[in-house]
C-alpha cells in the first residue's frame, strides 16, 4: 500500500498524513480508546490512543486526509458515552509508519 519506489507508486506514500489529536473531557473511563480503536480500523487509520494524566486522550493517527478528516470528525462528536469539552489537532510532516491502531 506505501510504496517508496516505482513508477507512480510513490505518490501513494505522499497521500499518507499524519495528524496529533487532543481530546479534552470525560474521555477517561468511558472506553473511549477503545471505540477509537474500532473506529480507526474501521477506516483504514493506523496510530495509537493513550490516556495523558490529565484526564485527555491523546492520539497519534496516519491515513489519507480526507479519512483523517472522517476520523477527527467522529473524535468530536464522540461515542455517546463520552462527553467531549474540546479537541485540538496539529498536521505533522512526519509520517511514524505505523502498523496497526493501538491502546496504549
Amino acid at each position: 500500500m506505501r510504496q517508496e519506489t516505482g513508477g507512480g507508486q510513490s505518490s501513494l506514500k505522499a497521500m499518507i498524513k499524519h495528524i496529533d489529536i487532543l481530546v479534552k473531557g470525560k474521555v477517561q473511563g468511558v472506553f473511549f480508546r477503545q471505540a477509537a480503536k474500532e473506529k480507526a480500523r474501521e477506516l483504514g487509520i493506523v496510530g495509537y490512543a493513550e490516556n495523558k494524566e490529565d484526564g485527555s486522550v491523546y492520539i497519534e493517527a496516519e491515513g489519507e486526509g480526507e479519512t483523517l478528516k472522517e476520523f477527527l470528525n467522529w473524535c468530536k462528536s464522540r461515542p455517546s458515552y463520552a462527553k467531549v469539552d474540546d479537541i485540538s489537532s496539529q498536521g505533522s510532516h512526519a509520517i511514524k509508519n505505523f502498523q496497526e491502531f493501538q491502546i496504549r
